[in-house]
């Protein structure tokens, strides 16, 4: 039965989609910031779901979060703003958490730059073939796009493609590797999302978890928002 469906809907911890990796950390600590203790994930156990006091907790593949949070397997989650362009979930999305930022950026190798006719047959090698393509519309260009899931760097440097679209906080990785940013798409940022339906359910534990957590941001570092830049 999915989260937002649960026959005991008052009772039950709300359930929260978080990404694996490194983002976990920044998010486990603006979580604890605002009151939560999400220490238990990190533990040594292979388990799938965490107990953590008011909150269940499923670690999942970032790119996994919008479909849990989507078809109500968990109330709410932490996800890139990356992936919800791409993929494209009609989720309410009330805070940008501000952690996890960095830029979606059109690269080539630096010593062999894809001139104007070339870009007539140019090859695209990334993660995100739905946001690549709206880019490239928006410009009226065209180009055959390769979905890879890793490594997105070795692409040009091995012949499989003209130019790579990926994301990058310092741009270290793609220098080390012969490359040079042509663009930026946009900038990125970690989110919080909320399923609509969960948002009705249990409007009061949202309520509280999106000001507890807003009031956490706002007293640890009292920033303007960077804007999305929908991809």
């Amino acid at each position: 039965m999915s989260a937002a469906g649960s026959a005991d809907v008052g009772a039950r911890p709300l359930v929260a989609a978080l990404p694996k990796g490194r983002i976990l950390d920044e998010t486990a600590a603006v979580f604890a910031r605002a009151g939560y203790d999400l220490s238990p994930v990190f533990d040594s156990s292979r388990k799938l779901v965490y107990e953590c006091g008011d909150l269940r907790v499923l670690v999942l593949r970032s790119s996994d979060v919008p479909a849990y949070v989507a078809h109500g397997a968990a109330d709410f989650g932490v996800v890139g703003s990356d992936v919800l362009d791409e993929y494209g979930h009609d989720l309410y999305e009330p805070l940008d958490l501000g952690i996890g930022a960095c830029r979606m950026i059109v690269a080539e190798r630096a010593a062999q730059p894809v001139d104007a006719r070339s870009q007539i047959h140019m090859c695209i090698a990334t993660k995100y073939p739905k946001i690549t393509r709206r880019y490239l519309e928006a410009r009226g260009q065209t180009a055959e796009i390769i979905k890879l899931s890793g490594a997105i760097e070795l692409a040009p440097l091995m012949g499989l493609a003209d130019r790579i679209v990926d994301i990058t906080q310092t741009g270290e990785t793609l220098r080390q590797n012969g490359l040079s940013i042509v663009d930026t798409i946009c900038e990125v940022s970690s989110r919080l999302v909320v399923n609509p339906a969960s948002l009705k359910l249990h409007s009061e534990k949202i309520a509280s978890l999106v000001s507890r957590l807003e009031q956490s941001l706002h007293e640890d570092a009292p920033r303007e928002d960077a804007p999305r830049g929908e991809c």
